[in-house]
C-alpha cells in the first residue's frame, strides 16, 4: 500500500482538508498520514504523528516510518519552530527515497529574477530589493506611491503602502483585518521606521498599481492551477477577490471576500472581456511551463493577477502552496476534485519512474 504523509506546522492546520483527503485515500490504495517535520526522530527516522484510521474515520496517534509518498503544506514565519522545520523539509526533499507531489519556489525576488527573463516578463511587476534605505528614498521621490513587500511573505503579511506628500509620508498595512495607518512628519521619522522594518527582514519594492475598483476595494484575481491524474496542468477555477475598501490587500485572510469571475466579466465591455479571457488563457498555459523548466516540479499554483484601471494585467504573486477558499466559494461542486486531487496525482507518481523529476535545479526551497 502507498504511503501518504501531508507535513504541516501544527497538528490543527487545515484539518478539515487534510481529513478530507484522508477519507479517499484507502479507496486509492493508500494509508494516509499526517506529521510535523520536527516530529521526526534523527537517530531511528521514525515520525511521531497521526496515521488515519479507515475504519473509525479518525486520526489516531501513532509512530511510523516517513510515508514515501509527501505532501507539503508547511506555511513558515519567522519563529523558531519554522526556522527548526525548513532544514529538515530540505533534508527530506533532497532524499531519493521520497517523492514530494511538489518541491515550492524559491522566495519572490528570486523567483522575480528567473521570470524576468522569460516569456512572463512583461505581465511581472517591476521589482528590486531594498538591502539600503537609500533606494527607498530615490524610489519614493521619483514615484511618489510605492508597495514595500517581504521576499517570504505570505496571505498578505507584512505588505506595506508607502505615499510621499508635500513634506509628510503615509504608510498604510492591514493587520488583523484591519487597516493601519501612520503618518511621518519628515524623511528622519521614515527612515528611523524602515531601518527597523529591514533590520529584521527582507523586503523588496514595486510601483503602486492602481488596483482598486468603484468603491476603492482593492481586487484581484486569483486562479487555482494544478496537475491531474495524468501530469496535466489544469485550471481547477478562478474568482475575484475583494479586500476592504481604502485597503491595499484583497486576501480571504484579512478579511476580503469573493465572487464569481464569470459573472464579474459579464459586466465588462466585449472587447475587455475578451482580451482579459485572452491574456489569462496564456499566463495559464505559459507560467507552469517555465516554473517547471527553471525549477523542481510542481503540484499546484495559485496566481494572483491585477488588472489596472488602464487595463494593463499584471501578475502579482505566484504561490505553490495554495488554499482552496476561492474555488470552493464560486464551485462548491469542486470539492470531491479538488480532495481527491493531490491523491491522484500522487498515485501516478508512485506508478512512474520519478528519478528524472528530480534530476536537477536543487533551488532554495522556501515557499
Amino acid at each position: 500500500m502507498i504511503t501518504f504523509g501531508v507535513l504541516t506546522l501544527t497538528m490543527d492546520s487545515e484539518d478539515q482538508y487534510i481529513s478530507e483527503i484522508a477519507f479517499r485515500a484507502s479507496k486509492l490504495g493508500m494509508e494516509c498520514y499526517r506529521f510535523i517535520p520536527s516530529q521526526i526522530n534523527p537517530n531511528t527516522h521514525l515520525v511521531r504523528g497521526k496515521r488515519y484510521d479507515e475504519q473509525n474515520a479518525s486520526w489516531v496517534v501513532d509512530e511510523f516510518p516517513i510515508p514515501t509518498l509527501l505532501y507539503d503544506r508547511c506555511f513558515y514565519g519567522d519563529d523558531d519552530h519554522s526556522k527548526q522545520c525548513i532544514p529538515i523539509v530540505s533534508w527530506l526533499k533532497n532524499r531519493d527515497d521520497l517523492l514530494f507531489l511538489g518541491y515550492g519556489l524559491p522566495n519572490k525576488l528570486e523567483l522575480y529574477r528567473i521570470l524576468n527573463n522569460s516569456v512572463i516578463s512583461p505581465y511581472l511587476v517591476p521589482s528590486q530589493s531594498v538591502k539600503d534605505i537609500k533606494i527607498v528614498l530615490r524610489e519614493i521621490t521619483k514615484q511618489k506611491r510605492l508597495i514595500l513587500k517581504p521576499i517570504n511573505g505570505s496571505q498578505g503579511r507584512g505588505i506595506y503602502y508607502l505615499k510621499k506628500n508635500d513634506k509628510t509620508y503615509h504608510v498604510k498595512t492591514e493587520k488583523q483585518k484591519k487597516i493601519i495607518s501612520r503618518i511621518f512628519p519628515n524623511e528622519i521619522k521614515l527612515v528611523q521606521w524602515l531601518k527597523q522594518l529591514i533590520e529584521h527582514h527582507e523586503y523588496f519594492l514595486q510601483p503602486y498599481l492602481e488596483l482598486s475598483n468603484e468603491a476603492l476595494q482593492p481586487f484581484d484575481i486569483r486562479m487555482l492551477l494544478q496537475k491531474d491524474e495524468h501530469g496535466n496542468w489544469v485550471e481547477r477555477g478562478k474568482g475575484v477577490r475583494k479586500g476592504n475598501t481604502g485597503g491595499i490587500i484583497s486576501n480571504l485572510s484579512a478579511g476580503g471576500t469573493v465572487s464569481d469571475f464569470d459573472h464579474w466579466a459579464q459586466s465588462l465591455q466585449p472587447s475587455v472581456k475578451e482580451f482579459i479571457y485572452n491574456e489569462l488563457e496564456y499566463i495559464k498555459q505559459e507560467l507552469p511551463k517555465m516554473l517547471e523548466k527553471e525549477f523542481m516540479p510542481l503540484f499546484e499554483l495559485g496566481v494572483d493577477i491585477g488588472i489596472t484601471k488602464n487595463g494593463a494585467i499584471w501578475i502579482l504573486d505566484v504561490n505553490s502552496k495554495p488554499g482552496r477558499k476561492v474555488v470552493l466559494s464560486t464551485s462548491p461542486n469542486l470539492e470531491e476534485t479538488l480532495y481527491l486531487a493531490p491523491l491522484l496525482y500522487g498515485k501516478l507518481l508512485s506508478q512512474t519512474d520519478q528519478k528524472e523529476r528530480k534530476r536537477y535545479h536543487a533551488q532554495t526551497l522556501s515557499d
